[in-house]
């Protein structure tokens, strides 16, 4: 999408998934468990660390067994804490896992509650940039992140206290330096936040552009512009990775920051715990100890900058997430909707009026009656709203006035299900999805045999070519069936709306990917399919259309002529010059 992401509150943001980690809550407790012990066992390290180097004298003389007696406890802590480690890893991986599948399928299901419109308007890449990359990017940090927050404040305050019962007086530094890292990375994390969102926005993008190109491929190719594409995709590219890296290089100032402050520190630490030892108050143990708690109390807070920069590419990229799940669904049926079934067809227009755009009306007052059974044709030039009839017939978008009846009903007060049920589609651009023929054609009919699939492509006449492939029905098409051709998709949908029960019909261009010779011999099947049906034909072929029982010359959202093939052409009228113009050609 290219419009910015509506901004949410970091706190609100931050609220909602914790609710998605919360649906994995007893995981979450267990690994809170494990880090929260492990970090324990590290923190009594030091302690036995100190009592060992005391062990050793000022004069050089060595108690070995006390030596050996702490040296056996360290290596029991190490022990411990390194399990417990792997356990909370093993934990972090299965609640990032569980997550991402969650918010995933989530973020999928709402996908189809959408409007056509949404689809309408938004680039595909940049859809799928959101259900993958973002997703990803939330959790590769997020999971963890919360559990890692978690035990690095144990593991400060835990050294501080430490700290705190072993020098008071060396704590002073940490006066000084941890404000400094606080004020430091409060301030960077508000620069790097909208870096993030916008190298989210850059990608998602570069995704779309880079999805729209494969899908033209032919077309680029056709016409020589490879160069202009690759030029073109190397300027989004860049913006991207110089956003990425933009990002990735002012959150990384923020850790190296922080890492000098507490370099700093240590050397405080050093200087001031040579004088005190000097003067008899501590002891170089005690130095030794005071030292390695001190990078264990600096560590975490440096950590957790680096944290915090993660969490700003994890919450931008949230953002997008939630913003994608905020969008509106398709709104509700209207309370006791109507349930059509078995609809017998007879369908009106009643001074219907449409905009996609407001201000820019598409449709001006169309009124149109079709009785049940009978074929109506629609025909027009491109932008005349043939296709805008079809998309507010099946409530794909609603009218901006006037109304739409199915055998007396208005769709409105119709459930958007049972209304859609009513109608098979064969469409100007096919969709097969991977899977065998078999399951393609029987697609939207529940219980279909194999001996009704047969039937419906012998009358779609792609039975043969079926046949003469070596698995047959059981074939397998893959990336939107590229491995048969244009023609044979369209007949399988053709196959595929034969083996529909539905008492009407749309078909918009159906044979716009068939050569004249296959055109013919279909025309008979689709006589059969539309038979006993209200079928509405968008055509640009008027030779497909001849036999239509009313014609609707459409121009500019308006009717201007309709009638029979005949009667259109007896009215010498802008039918008829269509007509005369592809007779020509």
């Amino acid at each position: 999408m290219t419009e910015q992401v509506k901004k949410k509150n970091t706190k609100g943001t931050i609220v909602r998934l914790l609710k998605y980690l919360s649906r994995n809550k007893w995981f979450i407790v267990l690994a809170l468990i494990t880090t929260v012990s492990g970090n324990y066992l590290s923190l009594l390290i030091p302690r036995y660390t100190g009592y060992a180097i005391d062990a050793i004298g000022v004069n050089q003389t060595v108690d070995f067994a006390k030596v050996f007696y702490y040296c056996r406890w360290m290596l029991v802590l190490v022990a411990g804490s390194s399990v417990l480690s792997y356990i909370t890893q093993a934990l972090l991986i299965r609640i990032s896992a569980r997550t991402s599948e969650i918010l995933r399928q989530e973020v999928f299901d709402h996908l189809l509650t959408l409007p056509v419109s949404f689809f309408d308007k938004h680039q595909a890449g940049d859809i799928i940039s959101r259900i993958s990359y973002d997703i990803d990017t939330i959790n590769t940090s997020l999971s963890s992140d919360i559990v890692m927050i978690t035990t690095t404040l144990f593991t400060v305050f835990g050294s501080l206290i430490m700290m705190i019962r072993i020098s008071p007086l060396l704590c002073i530094v940490f006066v000084i330096t941890t404000p400094m890292t606080l004020y430091i990375t409060r301030l960077r994390a508000i620069k790097v936040r909208p870096l993030f969102s916008r190298r989210s926005r850059l990608l998602g993008e570069l995704n779309g552009f880079a999805e729209e190109m494969y899908s033209g491929h032919k077309t680029i190719k056709a016409y020589g512009q490879e160069e202009t594409i690759i030029s073109r995709f190397a300027k989004k590219n860049t913006e991207a990775v110089d956003a990425y890296y933009e990002a990735d290089y002012q959150g990384t100032i923020v850790g190296q920051t922080v890492q000098w402050i507490n370099n700093l520190s240590m050397a405080l630490i050093s200087g001031f715990g040579a004088y005190l030892f000097l003067i008899g108050s501590i002891s170089i143990g005690s130095i030794s100890t005071f030292i390695q708690y001190s990078r264990r109390f600096s560590g975490p807070i440096s950590e957790l900058a680096n944290i915090m920069a993660e969490l700003q590419s994890a919450l931008s990229a949230a953002e997008r997430v939630f913003a994608l799940i905020d969008e509106p669904s398709e709104p509700a049926d209207m309370q006791n909707a109507h349930i059509l079934d078995h609809a017998v067809g007879n369908v009106d227009f009643d001074h219907v009026k449409f905009s996609y755009v407001p201000g820019n009306e598409i449709i001006h007052g169309l009124d149109l009656h079709a009785d049940a059974g009978k074929m109506i044709a629609i025909v027009g030039p491109t932008g005349a709203g043939k296709t805008t009839i079809i998309n507010l017939l099946m409530r794909f978008y609603d009218a901006d006035s006037g109304t739409i009846r199915i055998d007396g009903y208005p769709i409105m007060e119709c459930t958007r299900d049972s209304l859609r049920r009513q109608f098979s589609m064969v469409l100007q651009e096919t969709w097969l999805f991977e899977g065998t023929i078999f399951e393609n054609v029987a697609y939207g009919t529940d219980h279909a045999t194999r001996e009704d699939v047969i039937n419906a492509c012998k009358a779609a006449h792609i039975h043969d070519f079926i046949m003469s492939l070596r698995q047959g029905y059981d074939t397998m098409l893959t990336d939107d069936g590229i491995n048969i051709s244009k023609g044979q998709k369209q007949l399988l949908t053709i196959a595929r709306a034969m083996l529909s029960d539905s008492r009407m019909l749309i078909l918009d261009e159906a044979t716009s990917n068939v050569d004249s010779y296959t055109e013919k011999e279909i025309q008979a099947a689709i006589r059969n399919l539309c038979r006993g049906k209200t079928t509405f034909i968008i055509a640009h072929r008027l030779s497909t259309i001849q036999e239509a029982d009313r014609i609707l010359v459409l121009q500019h959202g308006t009717v201007i002529e309709q009638g029979t093939h005949e009667e259109l052409l007896a009215q010498k009228g802008f039918y008829a010059s269509l007509f005369q113009a592809q007779w020509t050609n």
